[in-house]
């Protein structure tokens, strides 16, 4: 099983919480993961917004090799905006304190494993990643 495979994998067990009530495979969380990178510019503009929200500490961890630091469902809604987990929540058809509460406990999680070596991967690798996991995820 190559990385691609064991991230994809490992990624839809984190976020099966939501499994779609259409197509099999679908996930609408990971959906709302990769959206929140793509509106955000790319990974490293997601964890920029982290890092201007003082938890540079937080981001450093996920990215690099040790262990992943905990992030709070407040510290998601502090740094993401009720706008921005309002949008997710409408589309997850669930409130927004639980995308906060299911963010804090996934995003550590997804950015780990989408910067396996402890750095971030080049933006053009890391959508071809995202769009690979996705379409395996979906079917």
């Amino acid at each position: 099983m190559g990385l691609f495979d064991e991230v994809a994998g490992d990624l839809g067990q984190m976020l099966g919480a939501h499994q779609a009530q259409g197509a099999a495979g679908d996930n609408p969380m990971l959906q709302a993961v990769m959206g929140l990178m793509n509106n955000s510019g790319g990974l490293s503009g997601l964890l920029e917004k982290f890092q201007q929200g003082g938890l540079g500490d937080l981001v450093q961890s996920w990215v690099g090799t040790g262990s992943n630091l905990p992030i709070s469902a407040e510290q998601i809604q502090q740094v993401l905006g009720s706008g921005m987990l309002g949008d997710i929540a409408s589309k997850l058809g669930i409130q927004p304190d639980q995308v906060a509460g299911e963010l804090s406990q996934a995003l550590p999680d997804v950015v780990d494993k989408l910067t396996p070596n402890g750095q971030l991967p080049a933006e053009i690798d890391l959508m071809a990643t995202a769009q690979q996991m996705l379409g395996k995820l979906l079917g």
